[in-house]
């Protein structure tokens, strides 16, 4: 199933003229697989007991996505569409699933979120609304709490893509337990920073939590539940090259309010209702 798999992908992406230069890979996810030989390179075979047909199969895909360019998959939407249509994410799901730090368990990780990561580039709501139907967010969620940097990064920014999608926003915001879901994933690794700082993953979280201040109960929510090490000057020397992300920074704090205020009975999602 995997080499078929590999098989389709190229079918959908290249036809005539499609090979590309690797000169304009996009800039989060592809750059994160590009440095996956720094986590360690490729599987080797029977590693660690990784499944040698699963290893080739996205040791091929992630040198197909590297060489002729996942951005082919960005620009086509026809494709994105007919790979939905097919559920084809769906078979890079048990990768995402494992809890395994090995090595060769990271790099299948980050090559399929690379894969998912390359789905979201370009907005889109009906592949936003068909991997919401799936279970991208507690696969992202868990590779956020237990991935390396690089695949934190990507799942991270494949949360930030969703959350950037109305029906993503109001996917995640309708429940208090998704929204708390996300919220407590998002502060635990904001925590982390503080003892690892990664601008690169920093960036992604301050924009996931910009854009849920955007829903009221969401907001509501924040002003009581945002972290206090984003409120103080933690981050100031990971930010103080980045003027779009102190401005995300301090749009957020300006939407919930520069300090913590207790949520009072009935506010944000206390009341909220399931469906």
């Amino acid at each position: 199933m995997a080499i078929c798999l590999i098989f389709l992908f190229k079918r959908m992406i290249v036809g005539p003229g499609a090979f590309t230069s690797t000169a304009n890979l996009p800039e989060t996810y592809p750059t994160s697989i590009g440095n996956a030989q720094k986590v360690g390179g490729a599987p080797r075979s029977g590693s660690q007991q990784t499944p040698n047909a699963a290893e080739n199969a996205l040791l091929e895909l992630s040198k197909f996505y590297h060489h002729q360019n996942m951005s082919q998959l960005n620009r086509n939407r026809s494709a994105k569409l007919a790979w939905c249509a097919a559920h084809i994410p769906l078979y890079l799901y048990p990768f995402l699933n494992t809890t395994s730090k090995s090595r060769p368990f990271e790099y299948l990780r980050l090559t399929s979120l690379g894969v998912i990561g390359a789905l979201v580039k370009v907005d889109d709501t009906e592949v936003i609304s068909f991997l919401l139907s799936t279970e991208i967010i507690p696969l992202c969620l868990r590779t956020m709490e237990m991935g390396s940097e690089l695949s934190k990064t990507v799942a991270t920014f494949i949360v930030q893509k969703i959350l950037l999608d109305d029906v993503g926003l109001d996917y995640i915001c309708t429940t208090a337990e998704r929204f708390f879901a996300v919220g407590r994933v998002l502060a635990n690794m904001v925590a982390a920073l503080a003892e690892q700082p990664s601008s690169r993953l920093l960036k992604h979280i301050i924009r996931c939590y910009l854009r849920l201040s955007d829903n009221p109960r969401a907001c509501d929510a924040l002003r009581s539940c945002l972290p206090d090490m984003l409120r103080d000057a933690t981050f100031a020397s990971c930010l103080r090259e980045d003027p779009t992300v102190k401005r995300w920074l301090a749009q957020l704090l300006h939407n919930v309010g520069g300090s913590r205020v207790p949520l009072p009975a009935g506010a944000g999602f206390e009341h909220m209702l399931v469906n």
